[in-house]
């Protein structure tokens, strides 16, 4: 059994779409990755940290889904990371309403000692030096690094994000960001310049479009698969990284053919936590429901040619 590090965020959001609104529930970029690689049974450690207003029943929920907590710091005075959205009617465009980083903003993360040895580490969308910390606390080069970024980090810390992709071999960006990190329209060409800035591997999420996964000359393109509802999007994207990465850890291959299976897994249990607001889905889902699912995909991309 491979270990696993999963840093990101594990906070609070409020969302708001056209199907209806939340109060605050839990989120974050570090509870979507590990709920998600959890269905993998692999040795995970989530690192983060909360305030001493983050219910126990959330930790004792992640720890129910055998996801190491011990990196998770409980700063007691402190207050937990929130976030607040609202999404527009076509549910791809979304306004932030608020951000307040609270023990976010001091966060040092600290790799437990039992992991610093792993195999794999996601390095969930987070400030790129925090990003490098983790990496610098490694005892010894992982076999497979994936960092998940966003446009805020181009914007602000640029220099910073650029060190971090240059030590790491997969990067899960989406067609925006893929964009304006590169300059490029085309995501073929982005896909290009972003190998020269280091990855082997480059994961261009295109939410309801699917995504592409681009190494070498290679490129495999997968659907997302159509749902009759989708309730609250926030989360789906490191949904899709935590069933990327738990694959690959569960299968240790990390060629290019596998990946490609990596991405449809991804993509299945994407398509689960959009369904319902928040993490809910994710806390309940069985793994009937996600082997049904992907022969759902397997239905929607198999064809014949003469």
């Amino acid at each position: 059994m491979n270990k696993l590090v999963i840093v990101g965020t594990v906070a609070f959001d409020a969302i708001e779409t056209p199907f209806g609104k939340t109060d605050k529930i839990l989120g974050g970029a570090a509870t979507y990755i590990g709920l998600s690689a959890s269905h993998f049974n692999q040795d995970a450690t989530l690192v983060s940290v909360v305030g001493g207003d983050f219910p126990q029943k959330h930790l004792d929920m992640l720890s129910e889904k055998k996801l190491d907590i011990s990196g998770i710091e409980v700063v007691k005075e402190g207050k937990t990371f929130f976030w607040s959205g609202k999404y527009h009617n076509d549910m791809n465009t979304r306004d932030t309403l608020a951000t307040e980083l609270n023990t976010l903003a001091d966060f040092n993360p600290v790799v437990p000692e039992s992991y610093k040895d792993a195999e794999l580490v996601m390095l969930g969308n987070l400030h790129p030096l925090v990003q490098a910390s983790v990496l610098d606390q490694m005892t010894s080069k992982p076999k497979l690094v994936v960092l998940d970024t966003m446009n805020f980090w181009m914007d602000c810390a640029l220099e910073e994000l650029l060190n971090v992709i240059k030590r790491v071999d997969v990067i899960t960006i989406n067609d925006e960001e893929a964009r304006q990190l590169t300059g490029e329209y085309s995501l073929v060409v982005a896909a290009r310049k972003i190998f020269e800035m280091g990855p082997q591997y480059v994961v261009i999420k295109k939410g309801e479009h699917g995504a592409l996964l681009f190494h070498k000359t290679h490129i495999f393109s997968a659907p997302a698969l159509p749902l009759e509802s989708v309730f609250d999007p926030t989360g789906a994207g490191d949904t899709f990284a935590g069933g990327f990465i738990g694959y690959l850890a569960q299968t240790e291959d990390f060629s290019f053919e596998n990946m490609k299976s990596a991405i449809i897994y991804g993509s299945a249990l994407a398509s689960f936590c959009v369904e319902k607001f928040g993490t809910e889905r994710m806390e309940h889902l069985e793994k009937t429901d996600i082997e049904a699912r992907l022969h759902q995909f397997k239905t929607l991309t198999q064809f014949k040619i003469d």
